[in-house]
């Protein structure tokens, strides 16, 4: 069986990236679940960091916002911060994952074991380059 994929359709384009289930079983659950609701449609990239990140998925639209719940940390020891990583951004405590999530830009190794990762971009990466604070998530979908 194959990992489900995430279309994330923005104002600049179609980007695509594998959830990687069984790695990360706990944060693609929440990403698909959070997807599935709708939660992230309309949203914006609310960080830019050139080299580094985009970052979206807040409702607040500026980086202090989540969801309802937070999920643990879970870290894979196959999963790197590589470019095209989809990780969880979280605040200082390890546990506090909600909804935001970001795309690495290029490799990122300093992340790696205190970040999650738990997708990566198949299709799109032009895109995902493109990309900057304000930019919208016009659409997110799940596809199995």
């Amino acid at each position: 069986m194959s990992n489900p994929v995430v279309s994330i359709v923005t104002n600049k384009g179609r980007f695509r990236f594998e959830l990687y289930t069984e790695k990360a079983p706990i944060t693609a659950a929440n990403f698909i679940g959070l997807a599935e609701s709708g939660f992230y449609d309309g949203l914006t990239f609310h960080r830019y960091e050139p080299g580094f990140v985009i970052q979206g998925g807040d409702p607040q639209g500026d980086g202090t916002g989540g969801s309802e719940k937070t999920i643990q940390l879970e870290i894979h020891p196959d999963l790197r911060h590589v470019e095209g990583a989809v990780g969880m951004a979280r605040s200082q405590d390890p546990n506090s994952a909600s909804c935001q999530f970001y795309v690495t830009l290029a490799p990122a190794h300093f992340l790696d074991e205190s970040y999650a990762v738990f997708g990566k971009v198949t299709e799109g990466m032009d895109v995902v380059r493109s990309l900057r604070a304000g930019d919208r998530m016009e659409k997110v979908t799940i596809e199995r």
